[in-house]
């Protein structure tokens, strides 16, 4: 029996009707760059055997293939292989605007790493933020990356919830609202002169996306440690996890000026859900004064933003009594706010060079790696201080600082500091209360402090 071409043509239509449609789109046709535009750099792009293929050139800065149409929410699919050499990403969320650094791509970036670092996996912020989530606390999502063979990427970016997923292993669970919408691209990075990598190869294929239907499509499995940038918020996971909000974007509740009964009436203000400090002469605590939390703390994590206009000093201390009467800012174990650029007190120390710049501990310890996002820029400060004594300083999500307070080496670095002196050292114990406040300094700088949290350590 023969069938009719509009027959058949009708069975096949009623057929493709009944399937399922799954809302899956190609966002790279595998043929041209239909649908891209080349931003920033200018290192050669190219389509072959399906595979959008990038490589790398001297002299250029970071280059991007981005996608001309914006996405808000979407699931995300691509395999991906790099050059072990190396370093790439994916920009999602992503912006390029006349009116910010002329136009350079900034927004988050699903990191291709194939390093001994291995941060495979985690969240960039590009031109902005810097790191928002390594794989450092992720044993893992560092073990996820293939560097021999093709990877598996799913970026879920849904609401304020963005999660990565590389060959089926969480390596990214941020919750964070600085841009709701943007394009995705396709970097090389830039390789400055290097010889030995030019000519290098970055290659995407299979690249599709959803953007409807997303919270069925969900990925379910073990979840990496949730990062939340939510200014003055606590997730439900930080909640369980025991962090408290020290600052509710709102009040002044729970601090009070150091040595007094109260909050201080003038030099400090609540704006835009900002705890700021505001500007005077300089001077060390002489406009509002430093200001203290009520509680005392032993154990704990300590985490917050910072913002420091030019030529700011300041500081946060912990471990502050409030035993001796200062005539300046209240004593205590200093985590420095500084403007290493601007400010002199960055090549001032008494035995230790490099211990008075940002990060430190101030006068007794340099800070280790200096990962500052920049004037006008939210930093984000943590200090760790373990049940046994051990005390960590970290910075942008790298460690700066580290110490056994009490140690025999503590006591040297003491000894070796302003904090011999008498008016600071009266007991010879600098430092080692068995509990203390955590302390925000007036040092007659603008410093603007935001999502301040806290739990304690058991």
């Amino acid at each position: 029996m023969r069938i009719s071409l509009k027959l058949a043509t009708a069975a096949l239509v009623l057929l493709c009707s009944c399937q399922p449609n799954d809302g899956w789109q190609k966002l790279f046709n595998g043929e041209d760059l239909t649908g891209f535009k080349q931003l920033n750099g200018e290192a050669p792009y190219r389509v072959e055997d399906g595979c959008l293929i990038g490589t790398s050139v001297k002299g250029q800065p970071n280059s991007f293939m981005a996608t001309e149409q914006e996405y808000g929410d979407f699931i995300l699919e691509f395999e991906a292989w790099c050059d072990p050499s190396l370093n790439s990403g994916v920009q999602f969320r992503s912006l390029s605007l006349p009116n910010y650094q002329d136009g350079r791509v900034h927004g988050y970036q699903c990191e291709m790493d194939p390093s001994d670092r291995a941060w495979s996996g985690g969240i960039y912020d590009e031109a902005r933020r810097g790191w928002l989530v390594t794989m450092i606390d992720n044993p893992a999502g560092q073990a996820a990356y293939n560097k021999t063979d093709w990877n598996s990427f799913r970026i879920e970016a849904i609401g304020i919830s963005l999660r990565v997923w590389l060959n089926g292993v969480n390596t990214a669970n941020l919750l964070d609202m600085e841009t709701a919408k943007g394009f995705i691209a396709f970097q090389v990075h830039a390789i400055g002169d290097s010889d030995e990598q030019e000519g290098k190869e970055i290659k995407w294929r299979n690249i599709r996306i959803k953007t409807e239907g997303l919270e069925a499509e969900r990925l379910k499995g073990d979840l990496a440690p949730e990062v939340n940038r939510i200014p003055n918020v606590l997730s439900a996971a930080e909640k369980e996890a025991g962090w408290k909000l020290l600052f509710d974007g709102v009040t002044t509740d729970g601090w009070r000026g150091a040595h007094k009964e109260a909050f201080p009436e003038a030099g400090w203000k609540v704006e835009d859900g900002q705890l700021i400090v505001q500007q005077s002469d300089g001077s060390e605590s002489t406009n509002g004064g430093d200001i203290v939390t009520i509680d005392e703390y032993s154990a704990f994590e300590l985490s917050l933003e910072f913002n420091i206009t030019e030529g700011a000093n300041s500081g946060i201390k912990y471990f502050v009594t409030e035993a001796e009467q200062a005539s300046g800012s209240a004593f205590g174990l200093e985590y420095q706010l500084l403007d290493d650029a601007r400010h002199p007190d960055a090549q001032l120390y008494t035995t230790t060079p490099g211990s008075r710049t940002l990060s430190s501990l101030y006068d007794l310890i340099p800070s280790a790696s200096n990962r500052f996002n920049g004037i006008g820029k939210w930093n984000q400060a943590v200090i760790k201080v373990f049940p046994d004594n051990h005390v960590e300083h970290w910075m942008n999500g790298f460690k700066t600082v580290e110490y056994e307070r009490g140690s025999d080496a503590f006591r040297e670095a003491v000894k070796g500091s302003k904090y011999a002196a008498p008016v600071y050292n009266e007991h010879g114990n600098f430092g080692e209360a068995p509990a203390g406040h955590i302390l925000l300094q007036d040092h007659g700088n603008e410093a603007t402090f935001r999502s301040i949290k806290i739990r304690e350590l058991q």
